[in-house]
């Protein structure tokens, strides 16, 4: 295969991890050993996500061809890109804490859902719960008064209970007497 058709080939798996993916985070990865990238590599794919080295030229053509030029000031200096598919929120937390403990790690930007994202807006989706707490809080909020309202019909039924029981025993002590 010819060194054009190559590269052609190279800017439409670009675009298509682009396209595919719920979040992107563009880092600077120079400094950091083959085994720290593998690790982290391992980390984001068990989340779903992936880390790949990219070159900056055929980003730029990918990015351009999907109308993201705003994320090429980013493309300065070696480049990998984490790619999220599922919960936006995981890979940018897995790369905040990694760059915290690894000062060779470097966030450049990003994009999520149509909004690119510099450094300090990563870390702040970073510090967002993750959907499941998220969920598990909205759920919460659906359970709550729907448990109330079981509280109020449960008080009624009681109430009516010892009401039908004080009738029984009234009747019961008024056929006694006579």
């Amino acid at each position: 295969m010819g060194s054009r058709k190559l590269k052609e080939k190279k800017v439409e798996e670009i675009k298509a991890d682009l396209q595919d993916s719920k979040v992107v985070v563009l880092t600077d990865y120079r400094g950091l050993t083959v085994a720290e990238i593998n690790e982290l590599r391992r980390t984001l794919k068990e989340t779903g996500a992936q880390y790949k080295v990219v070159k900056n030229t055929l980003t730029r053509l990918a990015l351009r061809e999907l109308g993201l030029e705003g994320l090429e000031t980013h493309l300065q200096g070696p480049t990998a890109i984490a790619y999220g598919y599922d919960d936006p929120v995981v890979p940018v937390k897995l790369l905040v804490k990694f760059a915290k403990g690894n000062d060779h790690l470097e966030i450049k930007g990003g994009y999520l859902e149509n909004n690119i994202l510099n450094t300090e807006e990563l870390r702040q989706i970073a510090q967002l719960p993750s959907r499941e707490v998220l969920l598990s809080k909205v759920l919460s909020c659906f359970q709550s008064p729907l448990a109330g309202m079981l509280r109020v019909l449960q008080g009624n039924l009681r109430n009516l209970v010892f009401v039908l029981e004080a009738v029984r025993e009234q009747q019961a002590d008024v056929q006694a007497d006579a």
